[in-house]
């Protein structure tokens, strides 16, 4: 028997709470750019320490993203997600005690296991809770989480540290994420039972399918070559604002604009490859903005700067263009995966290398920052950064040319 819209609306209403689900999780990553300045201020925390604080969180992604995408489907997406939701929560309230960047680090660490354990099965639940025709753009919605809730973070970060403190904002968020977790679990149907019963593959066979293919480790690479530079940016923006002497209010709004049309960029990218533009021209445009809008951005000539209008231009080229590399990165991880028991393996893996990319990319922007004493040098690690990803698009290319239409060689 045909769905209804009536019955249809239901699953629907689940998979629109597992996307917010999804960005609960994601403003514990973007949680920590409003408030740095005032832990610096309070904590006596040092610019590098700053650094490590915005990338530690993805220590866990960049040590297991592949196995906790595993975990996940063997506890259950629905139960993963709560589970990642109150260690989210319970790590958050405990952050709000800290009295230095130790704690804060630790914290950050099991943060980022509970994000994980919420992000990663979110997309197999959505695809199971709605109807095929609709299952495109939800998958369209829970792309953007991640700048939706960096939007967020910033835009109500400035504005609750300032009046409050910044462990209230620890705390807030903590609730926030423990409400989210009872939600959905009244909200979100356990899996029917032929789901539970269904046969998995091994997890060895995935496993070796996958880093056996050369598909997923190009699209890891892309992944770590744009995340970590576009964390190195919009992470600093705050404190790098505030430096400037620009009030916490209007850097919050400054700063989530950044993030804001970084969505713009993911939604492109997917109507563009439907038109039928090639990925790897995508992913070269992406790179080169990136990079030629971080010269722009930060470099000086002759000890001068560029306009602040045009390096704040600068700025929301470099987020809103660098978009479309994630947008396509994401297709290309359905596309180049070795088979179709192999895609959420191959998405964890990406998340592995884009976890290692703001792991390590913000601490040496911010080394660097603090040796040049200013920002003036950031451009030469983001166009590092943009240059080994024009490299691996090219290898994109060639992979897809000899794969032919479909993308895949089975």
């Amino acid at each position: 028997m045909t769905a209804t819209p009536a019955t249809q609306a239901a699953p629907v209403r689940a998979a629109w709470v597992v996307i917010l689900a999804g960005i609960c999780a994601a403003l514990h990553i973007g949680k920590l750019p409003p408030a740095l300045p005032v832990l610096q201020a309070e904590l006596g925390i040092t610019l590098l320490q700053a650094g490590f604080l915005l990338s530690v969180v993805q220590v866990a992604g960049m040590a297991g993203g592949i196995a906790m995408g595993l975990a996940s489907d063997a506890i259950g997406l629905r139960r993963s997600m709560a589970v990642g939701l109150v260690v989210l929560g319970l790590a958050s309230v405990a952050g709000a005690w800290a009295e230095g960047a130790a704690l804060l680090l630790a914290l950050r660490v099991v943060e980022g296991f509970g994000f994980l354990l919420v992000a990663l099965p979110a997309p197999g639940l959505v695809r199971r809770l709605v109807p095929p025709q609709r299952l495109d753009a939800m998958l369209g919605m829970w792309g953007a989480y991640m700048p939706s809730a960096t939007t967020l973070a910033l835009l109500i970060g400035p504005l609750v540290v300032s009046d409050a403190g910044w462990r209230v904002w620890w705390v807030g968020l903590g609730l926030l994420s423990l409400g989210m977790a009872a939600w959905l679990r009244r909200a979100v149907p356990p899996p029917p039972a032929a789901v539970r019963a269904a046969p998995r593959l091994a997890v060895s066979l995935r496993l070796r399918r996958t880093l056996g293919a050369s598909g997923p480790w190009l699209v890891a690479l892309c992944f770590a070559m744009y995340a970590g530079q576009w964390l190195a940016v919009v992470g600093f923006l705050p404190s790098i604002y505030v430096q400037a002497g620009i009030s916490p209010a209007i850097t919050g709004v400054l700063t989530a604009t950044v993030a804001l049309v970084n969505m713009a960029g993911n939604v492109a990218a997917g109507r563009l490859l439907q038109r039928g533009v090639a990925a790897q021209r995508l992913l070269r445009a992406g790179y080169v903005a990136m990079g030629l809008a971080a010269v722009v951005a930060f470099a000086q000539v002759a000890g001068h700067e560029a306009p602040a209008a045009l390096r704040y231009l600068a700025v929301l080229a470099f987020s809103m263009v660098g978009g479309i590399i994630p947008g396509t990165l994401m297709a290309l991880a359905v596309r180049l995966a070795p088979d179709e028991h192999t895609i959420s393996t191959t998405v964890g893996w990406m998340q592995q290398f884009s976890a290692l990319g703001q792991f390590c990319v913000p601490p040496a922007v911010a080394w660097l920052a603090g040796r040049a004493q200013g920002w003036q040098w950031t451009w030469l690690v983001t166009l590092a950064c943009s240059l080994v990803g024009l490299w691996l698009a090219a290898r994109v290319g060639q992979l897809l040319a000899r794969r032919g239409p479909a993308g895949r060689s089975h």
